[in-house]
């Protein structure tokens, strides 16, 4: 596996975590995984075997054949398509259009499907997108905030 490869990984687990809110301590325990060998996974210094990958996914959410296409185990292209991924039923529209797109790109579209859905759970609309993320999602690029408020407030293009 190359460094560049380990270090997405371990930038999108991390990415993941913190958007639970979990602490690495919460996150090993959980997983039953050291804390510092997570802290090497997240850092792209060490690359999780598949036994490690299968002992994190249930503490970040995620679905173990997700994870394994995320980790190049399985490829992300399979019969069962993006809807067995533990992100729930996409519309058969979205799921074409987005298994054409590169892994990094299903990614981040699905990091920002998951705040979409912690908004609609947790706001119960009294604040709006950007102020939302930024409150619970720090981390959060402030580009990609304001990618997705254009998005939201002008749906298909539309101005």
């Amino acid at each position: 596996m190359t460094e560049d490869k380990s270090k997405d990984l371990g930038k999108m687990l991390k990415q993941r975590r913190l958007m639970i809110p979990l602490t690495l301590q919460k996150m090993a325990s959980a997983a039953g995984v050291s804390p510092s060998h997570l802290g090497r996974i997240e850092r792209g210094e060490r690359f999780p075997s598949a036994w490690i990958l299968r002992k994190i996914a249930k503490p970040l959410g995620l679905g173990e054949d997700e994870l394994f296409a995320s980790a190049g185990f399985l490829s992300p292209k399979t019969s069962e398509g993006v809807e067995k991924t533990g992100w729930g039923r996409l519309d058969p529209l979205v799921e074409a259009v987005l298994s054409q797109e590169p892994v990094e790109v299903q990614r981040a579209v699905m990091g920002i499907l998951a705040i979409l859905k912690s908004l609609a759970k947790e706001s119960g609309g009294n604040i709006g997108f950007a102020e939302y993320v930024r409150r619970n999602y720090p981390q959060v690029d402030e580009d990609i905030i304001t990618m997705v408020q254009d998005i939201l407030e002008h749906p298909q293009g539309q101005s």
